[in-house]
């Protein structure tokens, strides 16, 4: 059998197994499993055990349990609230002030957890019961607290980017460090577009009242200055020895943890309840990420024996004859319609082995090590915009769950669209000037 219909008949069955609705990682395993055998007879069972000691060895992999962590002791002890607070006072008197705070709380959200669906939760409990109360327009509130909670896989540390790492052999290090410039670049242009939005239509985003604002103090003001900042402290005390070369990368996820805990115990609420909950849950969230990537790892192995990818490229460029940046474009569009069905682990697990190859020996311009950190970068915001997309984005349904009855499904699919557009901005900027994404990681380790 042609390599191409052994690649068609694996990709195929592992969809069709998919509507059964088993667990993602053991669909894939089990194709990955029955085809090696199927394949090389009983000497295939060696690429499962071969991907698992890859696994185990894997030293940045430490990182994933140290963030996530991380972000439910911030979230279960309410470490965000103090953030969410500062924002409330300080850019209140601004037309769409909460909003634009609301966003920069999903920044640090981020940056402390790496997850799209700890912003969501924590943007859904805090942020918006209070944005309705203002008379916030709840449209304007939804789409603002989804597209924020999305920049949780795009900004450092990000959970998605080490999965991606691991299956696309590239340094998490690296990518961590080409994500936070366009994932500042995506927050500004909400911000932008929310400050201009609500100064056209200030009843979109109405601003605190004279007598509200009257009633703070500019002592309680200093005071939640300095609780908001400790979110930004713990980032610092975490990201900048690893930056300038003092630690690395799992140590500094040693440091995050140690700092956000002793936070939370000098503010006396990390109780046996908040560290029972968080590790309960950084448990769970870590095997599922190990299963997938032991999934995907195998696999990738059947594909790289099997030489699938030569054969893909040479029917895109050699047949169909395909330029490199047509065929870019199609494997983003191919996210964004998977993205209507699957969540972002899933996608990137079931095309990675054959798309990191390709865009591996695609002549793009740019050096073969810097080609993978772009890529990933770019895979990321599609997968944000997939997240949005209607009929089936994951954070679509998530805001369901969170939001309140008189916010329907359509208030929902209608408050992403702007949002979705400076997404697509975002990326096709991304994509034309690589050096956005590429830029940090040169600099830092070109030093």
């Amino acid at each position: 059998m042609p390599q191409e219909m052994i690649a068609l008949l694996m990709f195929s069955t592992m969809l069709l197994l998919m509507m059964t609705g088993q667990r993602v990682f053991g669909i894939i395993g089990f194709v990955a499993v029955v085809a090696s055998l199927a394949l090389w007879g009983t000497g295939g069972q060696q690429m499962g055990f071969s991907a698992a000691m890859k696994l185990m060895k894997w030293y940045p992999m430490l990182t994933l349990p140290m963030f996530v962590f991380m972000g439910y002791v911030m979230s279960e002890t309410r470490l965000a609230e103090d953030l969410y607070r500062m924002f409330h006072v300080w850019f209140g008197p601004v037309p769409g002030g909460l909003a634009i705070g609301t966003i920069l709380l999903m920044v640090l959200i981020s940056a402390m957890n790496g997850l799209s669906v700890a912003g969501m939760a924590i943007g859904s409990t805090i942020a918006l019961p209070e944005l309705l109360r203002r008379g916030y327009d709840k449209r304007m509130v939804t789409g603002v607290i989804q597209a924020g909670s999305s920049l949780g896989i795009l900004i450092p540390p990000s959970v998605v980017l080490v999965l991606y790492a691991m299956i696309a052999r590239a340094p998490v290090s690296q990518l961590w460090l080409a994500g936070i410039v366009p994932g500042l670049l995506m927050a500004a242009l909400f911000i932008l577009y929310i400050a201009l939005r609500c100064r056209l239509s200030p009843r979109l985003g109405p601003a605190l009242d004279a007598e509200e604002r009257a009633a703070i103090t500019s002592a309680e003001k200093m005071r939640l200055l300095g609780a908001g900042l400790l979110p930004l402290f713990i980032f610092a005390a975490m990201m900048v020895p690893f930056v300038k070369g003092y630690t690395s990368l799992v140590e500094s996820s040693v440091i995050g943890v140690a700092t956000t805990t002793l936070a939370a115990v000098i503010k006396r609420r990390f109780t046996r309840q908040v560290f029972e909950v968080a590790t309960r849950n950084t448990l769970g969230i870590s095997c599922m990420f190990m299963w997938i990537i032991l999934a995907a790892l195998s696999f990738g192995a059947v594909f790289d024996g099997l030489g699938a990818v030569k054969a893909i490229e040479g029917l895109f460029v050699d047949r169909l004859h395909m330029g490199p940046w047509t065929i870019l474009i199609l494997m983003q569009l191919s996210f964004l319609l998977m993205g209507m069905f699957l969540d972002d682990t899933a996608m990137l697990v079931i095309v990675a082995p054959l798309y990191v190859p390709l865009v591996a020996q695609l002549d793009l311009g740019l050096p073969p090590d810097q080609v993978l950190i772009w890529y990933g970068v770019l895979y990321t915001i599609t997968c944000q915009i997939a997240y949005l997309t209607p009929p089936f984005g994951y954070n679509l349904f998530l805001m369901r769950a969170f939001a309140p009855r008189e916010i329907t499904m359509l208030d929902i699919y209608r408050s992403v669209t702007p949002f979705v557009v400076m997404m697509a901005i975002a990326l096709a900027l991304v994509m034309i000037f690589p050096q956005i994404a590429l830029w940090l990681p040169q600099t830092i380790y070109g030093q």
